[in-house]
């Protein structure tokens, strides 16, 4: 299966501007493609990595892969979804995060080699770039009026704090965009759903240029669904804070619980990023037992990021969880429920086994971090339980010392 075939049945590919172009592309050439991240932190979380785990997969095809760390913009601050504009960091600051953030995306891509991928600094071609010649040569072709339109904006126009400094952005990533083109040949940009205007503006200055100076310059906009939990924020964090890639800020332990705590509805897709797990064989196990479709993924992406060794321990850490509480299977109270389906919502499962009053108690204990599952804290309060997996029977625990073990009749 081709490159472009397998983004498709991943379902990785969300929006292109231009889906036969690219495909031409990744069937027939070599290309070089980018994607940017503002080092507005000294490290990434798992949320942050989701297209590089994409470019991954060209660098492995054979394709040049450039990383393009945002020295320039992050001063200003990409203001897409923001309700507040984004503080202003030092020089120092963003030194000292860039540094960071090369480290982690050594997780992912490989930077030696006959093949390496690149990082390069906006900073190092915007800080001679005089505000006039930029204004002259770039913003001449921006209409405000489209510009403020654009759904990127939508939440800090609402907020009426909106400034000309942050409008600026768009500008300067536009241009990121043009300049790799024309000093690397760069024919791709990918990034989040979120970035589709900004990358859409790239792509619409490229076309201007075109037809200004006669050249035909090849310049692509694409992007992947977003992993986004149930209420709508983007993944990456937990109540516990972010899923860090670095070792040195989250333990091996909480990093696989994190996972672990993954929304059963992005479960798949996080599967497709960080996994090469065939789509068929994923499908089939979340529809046959999530929780150990979980368990699975949360193994094999903290193998993947943080080594073997970690991923052995924290596994071992989650299954000895109940072994130390002095409670397992054969010595909880049980209750059976009647399910009609194959499978049932975790609230309905834990009303019909009077194990809580009703669903929002369920909630609310859910949300306090009050309740477990064979040893796991329960997180996610739309997930849905298999018939199958009730067989032999889920433990579960309320408070400290409140226990039940659930079987389907």
């Amino acid at each position: 299966m081709g490159l472009f075939e397998t983004l498709k049945e991943r379902n990785l590919l969300y929006q292109t501007t231009d889906e036969e172009k690219l495909k031409n592309l990744l069937d027939n050439k070599k290309i070089t493609i980018y994607t940017g991240t503002d080092p507005t932190a000294d490290s990434l979380h798992i949320g942050h990595c989701v297209p590089c785990t994409i470019l991954r997969r060209f660098q492995q095809a054979g394709h040049k892969v450039i990383i393009l760390v945002g020295g320039a913009t992050a001063a200003i601050g990409d203001p897409s979804g923001k309700t507040d504009m984004r503080p202003m960091l030092t020089k120092e600051q963003l030194d000292h995060n860039i540094e960071g953030i090369k480290r982690a995306f050594s997780k992912f891509l490989n930077f030696e080699g006959d093949n390496p991928a690149i990082i390069v600094n906006n900073a190092d071609w915007f800080k001679n770039y005089s505000y006039v010649d930029f204004m002259r040569d770039v913003g001449v072709h921006f209409n405000v009026n489209k510009m403020i339109a654009n759904e990127i904006y939508a939440k800090r126009i609402e907020e009426g704090g909106l400034t000309f400094f942050e409008m600026g952005y768009m500008l300067m990533q536009a241009y990121d965009f043009l300049y790799l083109n024309k000093e690397y040949g760069c024919k791709v940009q990918w990034g989040g759903a979120d970035q589709w205007g900004n990358i859409v503006a790239g792509t619409e200055l490229g076309r201007k240029m075109n037809f200004i100076d006669g050249k035909n310059r090849t310049m692509i906009g694409v992007t992947n669904p977003l992993l986004l939990t149930p209420e709508g924020k983007k993944m990456g964090k937990t109540e516990k804070g972010a899923i860090w890639i670095e070792k040195d800020k989250i333990s091996a332990y909480d990093f696989y619980q994190g996972i672990y705590q993954t929304p059963d509805a992005c479960v798949e897709m996080m599967f497709a990023l960080f996994t090469d797990e065939p789509m068929d064989s994923v499908r089939k196990m979340i529809s046959e037992d999530i929780v150990k479709a979980k368990k699975r993924l949360s193994y094999e992406i903290t193998k993947f990021v943080r080594g073997e060794e970690d991923a052995i321990e924290a596994e071992k850490m989650s299954n000895n969880l109940f072994a130390n509480s002095g409670i397992d299977k054969s010595n909880a109270p049980m209750v059976e429920v009647e399910i009609a389906d194959n499978t049932i919502g975790l609230l309905d499962l834990l009303v019909n086994a009077k194990f809580v009053q009703s669903k929002g108690e369920a909630r609310r204990l859910i949300e306090q971090n009050g309740l477990s599952m064979d040893g796991e804290v329960i997180k996610d309060s739309t997930m849905s339980i298999n018939k199958d997996h009730l067989k032999d029977g889920i433990l579960f625990k309320k408070g400290k010392k409140n226990y039940l073990l659930i079987k389907a009749k």
